[in-house]
């Protein structure tokens, strides 16, 4: 039997959760909070409403339950520094479905899983996902990265279901920062569209936010060639062009196209901050996004900024 354990009852979590356990795995979902109305209910029904458990999905709120050796870590980067030290050990290999920096450190969700959990084999899936496709059985993609290939093949066998196709990668840098970057972009497509600029100011910010995202990525050793891919290119895509992606709306609110959502996790607000504080970063989109987030200067003064920029060669 394919056993896997998910910490983590967020949207994200509780979808691999059903499309995992609806191939055949015998899954075990940690919530911090709602275990049992979960487990009663058989559904997620504050992040995930609609969409009925498997009969091989379990819900527990005592996290020692989690004894399976890979264990899918399906919570937000600013609240890692918290779950990392109570997870059980069991784990042989721990795989990051967060899509951040942490802020408090500089350091990517895997570099938080090796510094706290020695020992364990770090690994990060990431791509162009939104929950809800993933729990209604939509064809979706995504990247699996970990530095040791072998082991990476074999989870990807493991963890891939007739409609989550998994594609494997050994740049654990560049699949982290493709999806860290992304929301910050994301965020500055939202604001770009809720302050009715239009598509093709929209289309020109994703391109300029890509040559961005090539840049740092390049900066702290990423291949190229994985920001082209899933993790990079692709998650861009879907999250600067539709209302699901939570930084996306972000944006819009920003724009005052919609109101704040106080209680959604916007990664790409935290992410924008830690590289803003980086000057020898060209980074003018990720600087604009974290003064927007901030509220230091509106969405008209961040786009007169960045159109007044001294012309130059692509």
């Amino acid at each position: 039997m394919n056993r896997v354990d998910i910490a983590g009852a967020g949207a994200f979590g509780t979808a691999l959760a059903i499309t995992l356990a609806r191939a055949g795995a015998e899954v075990t979902l940690w919530a911090r909070a709602g275990a049992e109305d979960m487990q009663a209910a058989r559904e997620n029904s504050r992040r995930l409403p609609g969409h009925g458990f498997p009969d091989g999905l379990r819900v527990t709120g005592d996290i020692s339950d989690l004894t399976a050796d890979v264990l899918l870590l399906a919570v937000p980067t600013q609240k890692l520094h918290e779950v990392l030290p109570i997870l059980p050990g069991h784990a042989g290999t721990v795989i990051s479905c967060a899509k951040g920096i942490h802020l408090a450190t500089g350091l990517s969700p895997c570099q938080l899983i090796t510094r706290d959990l020695p020992g364990v084999a770090a690994g990060v899936l990431t791509g162009p996902s939104f929950a809800v496709d993933i729990a209604a059985g939509l064809p979706t993609a995504l990247t699996l990265a970990l530095a040791d290939d072998t082991l990476g093949a074999a989870l990807q066998d493991r963890l891939s279901t007739p409609a989550l196709r998994l594609y494997r990668s050994a740049d654990l840098v560049g699949a982290e920062l493709g999806g860290a970057l992304k929301n910050v972009i994301a965020i500055a497509a939202g604001a770009v569209m809720g302050a009715g600029l239009g598509e093709s100011a929209r289309a020109a910010l994703m391109a300029r936010g890509f040559a961005e995202m090539r840049r740092v990525a390049a900066f702290r050793g990423a291949r190229d060639e994985t920001l082209a891919g899933l993790s990079g290119f692709g998650d861009l895509v879907l999250t600067c062009t539709s209302d699901k992606s939570r930084n996306y709306r972000h944006g819009q609110a920003l724009a005052g196209a919609r109101p704040l959502d106080p209680a959604a996790t916007v990664e790409g607000a935290a992410t924008a901050q830690e590289l803003s504080a980086h000057a020898e970063l060209d980074t003018p989109i990720a600087d604009a996004v974290a003064a927007l987030c901030q509220g230091r200067v509106s969405v008209q003064d961040v786009m007169a900024e960045l159109l007044n920029r001294p012309l130059k060669q692509e």
